[in-house]
């Protein structure tokens, strides 16, 4: 059995830095993450995306968020169990009993639940045909954007992600983008990025129209799509991209007793903490009035939280809060040394 101060559940940027702040205040923490590598939806989604509301970082893939955040880990010894999914959670005196599918057990007064939306898979296209093509060249994440360059994609969707790629991948290609409805859902700031680049011709913008077949032998040749009218158009293309969102699945989050509503964990905005004392969930997966899913916002969750697990996992010490520039007991965790 593994005694901690504190568990992370998910190794995604929020749980990262969520245990930075647990390393800076001296506490001891394990991270679980049911991927098989450090990163979350980061990694696994859109490690190419580029991201643009990180404090004083005008832009970064997710790629790169993700390292720099490991690189901010490396003055910690802290351990990872990647490939393994947190089963069961119960109570066992004034500790949580943690144990995952692969028979780790860990023992701990405080669980910080980080794992973004929880298990997810994309919506995918309804059209049949599509199938054959997925993964060789129809795709619902973009994990290497470089196989796209100088080809015609064709991106459908409405959010965020679908606007963003139109206007990142209409640099080096032929981007088509279309979307079922006239309105778009993502940032306003994108949507007229993407109406200029329409004007400009360098995206080709079809609203009102949804996948009707995807043609080709062995690789994608075309696609035909049809309007809310019944007219058909037919779309030359070498790759599609489809972006409808996320199947959220909490998967035995739903069965740790937690107040669970619409599929996110509601918490309060002093620690972070659930119904359950000593559990915290912070990022995608927790909700509160005035709630925002941002990544910025995750950090700040965890950095209360990370301070809200030091009374249950030092009950007879004084956590007295120090600024990093000029705390000597922090410089000496990190080992840098004092002026």
């Amino acid at each position: 059995m593994i005694k901690t101060d504190a568990l992370i559940i998910g190794a995604g940027p929020t749980g990262l830095f969520a245990a930075h702040q647990l390393k800076l205040i001296g506490l001891n923490c394990e991270v679980v993450d049911n991927l098989n590598k450090i990163g979350g939806q980061c990694i696994e989604l859109y490690p190419d995306k580029p991201i643009y509301d990180i404090p004083a970082v005008p832009e970064c893939t997710g790629e790169e968020l993700t390292k720099n955040l490991i690189n901010q880990l490396k003055p910690f010894d802290i351990k990872f169990h990647l490939n393994e999914r947190v089963e069961e959670v119960k109570k066992e005196n004034d500790n949580w009993l943690v144990k995952t599918n692969n028979g780790t057990t860990f023992s701990t007064p405080n669980v910080i639940i980080a794992g973004g939306v929880g298990s997810f898979e994309p919506r995918k296209f309804s059209t049949k045909e599509c199938e054959k093509f997925e993964n060789k060249s129809l795709f619902y994440s973009v994990k290497d954007k470089k196989i796209f360059k100088g080809k015609i994609i064709s991106i459908f969707g409405g959010g965020d992600s679908a606007l963003d790629w139109a206007i990142e991948l209409s640099k080096e290609c032929n981007v088509n983008l279309i979307h079922r409805r006239h309105e778009f859902r993502g940032a306003q700031a994108s949507i007229d990025k993407v109406h200029q680049l329409a004007k400009d011709g360098k995206i080709n913008l079809f609203t009102q129209y949804q996948m009707a077949s995807a043609k080709g032998d062995k690789n994608l040749e075309s696609i035909d799509i049809k309007h809310d009218n019944n007219e058909i158009k037919n779309l030359k293309t070498n790759y599609v991209l489809g972006f409808f969102g996320l199947i959220m699945q909490l998967g035995p989050i739903a069965n740790w007793g937690l107040n669970i509503d619409k599929k996110t964990i509601e918490v309060d905005t002093e620690k972070f903490e659930t119904n359950q004392k000593g559990i915290y969930a912070v990022g995608d997966i927790c909700s509160y009035p005035g709630k925002l899913k941002l990544i910025l916002s995750g950090f700040h969750e965890g950095a209360l939280a990370a301070r809200a697990c030091f009374k249950l996992a030092r009950p007879n010490e004084k956590y007295r809060f120090e600024f990093t520039t000029s705390s000597k007991t922090i410089k000496e965790r990190l080992g840098v040394k004092s002026d």
